[in-house]
């Protein structure tokens, strides 16, 4: 009991310092929101030693924990990865702010002129697993839309996440800004998340990335308004117009490039005049490539697959396994993705502009592509910087969660001496 007095104290002293920090960074300079995230780059690549050292602690205790390959490659930092984290602080840097932004503005017959702008949200909850450069993406992100952020990363990034946080401090401290604008919740009890999902006081709004567990704990449990990051659940459909080139590009690097991301490939769709060119072709080269393919009736006659159960369908592998199923013509690809899939990230391959539209038209997930990997479905490649994950909810932000989607906005009304008749 005592302990969990002592997380309840603990949560509530980071929200208190956390909504007083957002106070202050709501109208905080962009050059000084800038200059620290530039500091924190410079910060991490010096650091990088210090970093890499931490994360061998990590990936010794993920490797106790028995956590998959895949899993195992998203706790893990390299140079070329830390570089990557530099490359995004940059980029978030050098974007412009959101804070402030005219959205639209107007003038009414009454006299008055009414714009509508860009505000911070406030205070946002964090809750990540074992990813570690989602401490930076997070931090950069909310620091950059005027946001206070309270991260709780996995146990498995522990030490990983709080070797990054010191170098966002490091930043916030160089450009003269409040450190609690960033806080990492300094414990691995799972009761620090319990509480978060409650402080509806001092948190605005808790962004979950990870797993279906965590997203749907957070789903049930949460008081806090949620941005839903679901499991990426995502199909690629080979349509019978499909470029054979293209979509042996296409698949192969949508599921090998990085298996353990939640842009990458979990089901093939194949149109049924495909099965014996195409089709048969894309799914040699994945198992050619390491991959078990788990397949219908219909394509368990190529030799290297395994057949598919019930349970493969609307499974998010995040491994080196890809469900592989025939499909009679476009529709019944719809049809399987409206069933099966998350509303994440889906494809087309297709060169029949008609086809494209219908897919683009008839589905709604958060990001829809055709003639490209899903390995895209990121928001650095989406221009944004960085990302605090995809968005599968409709309400507020969809799609990779940006700078620009952690804000709301506000009326600003101007008279003189306007009085309403």
């Amino acid at each position: 009991m005592k302990d969990h007095d002592d997380i309840q104290a603990l949560m509530a002293n980071i929200g208190t310092r956390a909504k007083a920090a957002a106070a202050e960074l709501a109208f905080a300079p962009s050059e000084a929101k800038a200059r620290a995230l530039t500091a924190a780059a410079d910060a991490v690549w010096a650091r990088r030693e210090e970093i890499l050292a931490a994360n061998d602690k990590d990936m010794a205790f993920g490797a106790d924990k028995g956590l998959s390959p895949a899993m195992m490659d998203r706790l893990k930092l390299d140079e070329a990865r830390i570089q990557g984290i530099v490359a995004g602080l940059r980029a978030v840097a050098g974007q412009d702010d959101p804070v402030g932004e005219i959205l639209t503005e107007w003038d009414m017959d009454s006299g008055l002129h009414i714009q509508r702008v860009r505000t911070p949200l406030g205070v946002i909850g964090v809750i990540y697993e074992s990813r570690p450069n989602v401490t930076a993406d997070a931090g950069a992100l909310c620091l950059k839309s005027g946001n206070a952020v309270v991260l709780r990363g996995g146990s498995e990034s522990f030490h990983s996440s709080t070797a990054i946080h010191a170098c966002l401090v490091d930043g916030l401290r160089a450009a003269g800004l409040p450190e609690d604008a960033i806080q990492l919740v300094p414990t691995r009890d799972r009761a620090a998340v319990s509480e978060m999902l409650t402080m509806t006081d001092t948190i605005d709004v808790i962004v979950p990335r990870g797993g279906k567990g965590l997203v749907g704990l957070v789903q049930r449990e949460a008081r806090v308004p949620v941005f839903a990051h679901l499991e990426g659940i995502v199909h690629i459909y080979l349509d019978a117009a499909a470029d054979p080139e293209k979509a042996l590009k296409v698949v192969l690097n949508a599921k090998t490039r990085r298996t353990g991301i939640c842009g990458a490939a979990e089901c093939l769709l194949i149109h049924r005049a495909l099965v014996d060119t195409i089709g048969q072709g894309v799914i040699r080269a994945l198992i050619d490539a390491g991959i078990e393919v788990r397949a219908d009736a219909a394509l368990q006659k190529i030799d290297g697959t395994r057949p598919a159960g019930a349970e493969d369908w609307g499974r998010e592998y995040l491994d080196t396994i890809i469900a592989a199923r025939v499909v009679d013509d476009i529709d019944g690809a719809i049809a399987h993705i409206r069933e099966f899939g998350s509303q994440h990230t889906d494809c087309i391959v297709t060169e029949d502009d008609a086809a494209a539209a219908r897919f683009f038209q008839r589905l709604d997930s958060a990001i829809l592509m055709r003639n490209a990997s899903t390995q895209f479905a990121d928001g650095g490649e989406f221009g944004m910087g960085a990302e605090i994950g995809i968005a599968t909810g409709k309400m507020h932000a969809r799609g990779p969660v940006g700078a620009a989607q952690l804000t709301s906005f506000k009326y600003l009304v101007t008279g003189d001496g306007t009085v309403r008749g």
